[in-house]
């Protein structure tokens, strides 16, 4: 089975492009939008819509493989490729990477995926642009499923022998976006596993400058899950994003980071809760010491909570550098930002090996394609978890998630 043609569209994400630094920076929110001037190099304005590129394979039976290349929320912020506009790349889709890839011979994922993971960008002299490796390699990954008339959760398994697709459900992380009392409402309701992410990313607003509304916020969490329950005894587990704002409002000192961490595992009243991006330093090697110190501080304090890396820890190469320094509980594998998919293979698997937490994560601003991909991904090689994307709104991102990993489960059940 041979590639016949390439086909390049661009298209929407389920949410936006957001200026990071001008948001920590202060920028004030109007609606929907925010005020100000975006101060990270690309944006035109602090919010705006998000961009995809769908990448459609041709074989030549005439069937169409599908990936679509997506960036991350933040673009542009901790150590991350610029912001990606469909405009820019079409061209350099359709003129560097469609020609190696139309008459190609479908043969496997981990071989075809290296003609665009491993592709050098002329101009830079790095990697191209981690979405483009993204997207395309998705696409290749639906072909060589197809041409084997299988699915691409058992083209992963199978090549990278994981011991088969799983027969169970992986958990499945919702997040809130700043509706984050009506969408965790969702959440409960809809018997989320792990909730609710909440974006807590600004000290004075959201954290509180001594912690204090984090600290209530999750009380009420802990209150409404017990008033909600859709089942009795459902505890799902709390996962909250800060955004490096406990760093920021304890200016990085560990000890007041690790007493206030204690108090939020009470306030959680026997919920587990994890705690993402506890600090963000503004570079890798210093994000890794101060992280790992975080980890060992509560665990030599028993403290019953969880840190999960995010910022920083982007690539493959980062995700093994974090867990080799014991830098957090659990590691965020942010899908677009590890380029080609089968970095985020091996990624979770390398994580499962060395008894790290693995997080098959990603962001709101992708596609309803990418999270289907990744969902196959993660039946595959069964993470702790796997993110509801895309969007903010719960109800769409959960579902596109939920109702994939099930029609893997029911499609294994039954072959």
């Amino acid at each position: 089975m041979k590639i016949k043609k390439v086909i390049c569209s661009g298209g929407r994400t389920g949410f936006f492009f957001d200026d990071q630094k001008a948001i920590k920076m202060g920028a004030k929110t109007d609606g929907a939008a925010y005020i100000g001037s975006p101060v990270t190099p690309g944006f035109k304005s602090i919010r705006q819509s998000g961009e995809s590129i769908s990448v459609q394979i041709i074989l030549e039976d005439g069937q169409i493989a599908l990936g679509d290349c997506a960036a991350v929320q933040y673009s542009g912020a901790g150590g991350r490729d610029p912001l990606f506009l469909a405009e820019d790349f079409i061209p350099f889709i359709n003129e560097k990477i469609a020609p190696k890839l139309e008459g190609l011979e479908i043969t496997n994922f981990k071989d075809m995926v290296k003609i665009v993971d491993d592709m050098i960008d002329e101009k830079t002299g790095k990697k191209i642009h981690t979405a483009i490796r993204y997207g395309v390699s998705q696409a290749i990954l639906d072909a060589v499923a197809k041409s084997q008339h299988k699915l691409m959760a058992e083209v992963v398994a199978e090549e990278y022998k994981t011991g088969g697709v799983s027969k169970t459900p992986v958990a499945i992380f919702t997040q809130s976006g700043d509706n984050r009392y009506e969408n965790t409402d969702k959440m409960i309701l809809k018997g989320a596993d792990v909730l609710p992410h909440a974006l807590i990313n600004h000290v004075d607003t959201k954290l509180g400058k001594n912690g204090e509304l984090l600290l209530e916020y999750v009380k009420w969490l802990s209150k409404r899950c017990k008033d909600l329950a859709p089942v009795e005894g459902y505890k799902p587990v709390f996962h909250i994003d800060v955004y490096g704002t406990i760093g920021i409002a304890f200016n990085n000192d560990a000890e007041k980071i690790v007493n206030y961490l204690a108090e939020l595992s009470k306030a959680a009243e026997g919920f587990k809760l994890r705690i993402e991006g506890p600090v963000d330093v503004g570079e890798r090697e210093g994000q890794i010491e101060l992280l790992a110190k975080l980890t060992k501080m509560v665990d030599d304090r028993h403290i019953d909570i969880e840190l999960v890396a995010d910022e920083w820890c982007n690539t493959y190469e980062d995700v093994v550098d974090f867990a080799k320094a014991h830098a957090g509980h659990m590691l965020q594998i942010k899908t677009p930002d590890l380029g080609g998919i089968n970095n985020t293979i091996e990624a979770v698997l390398y994580c499962k090996e060395h008894g790290v937490g693995a997080y098959q994560g990603g962001t709101c601003n992708e596609t309803n394609r990418s999270a289907e991909v990744c969902v196959n991904c993660a039946m595959a090689t069964k993470p702790d978890q796997i993110l509801a994307k895309p969007g903010m709104g719960v109800d769409e991102g959960y579902m596109i998630v939920y109702n994939e990993m099930n029609r893997i489960l029911a499609y294994m059940a039954n072959k």
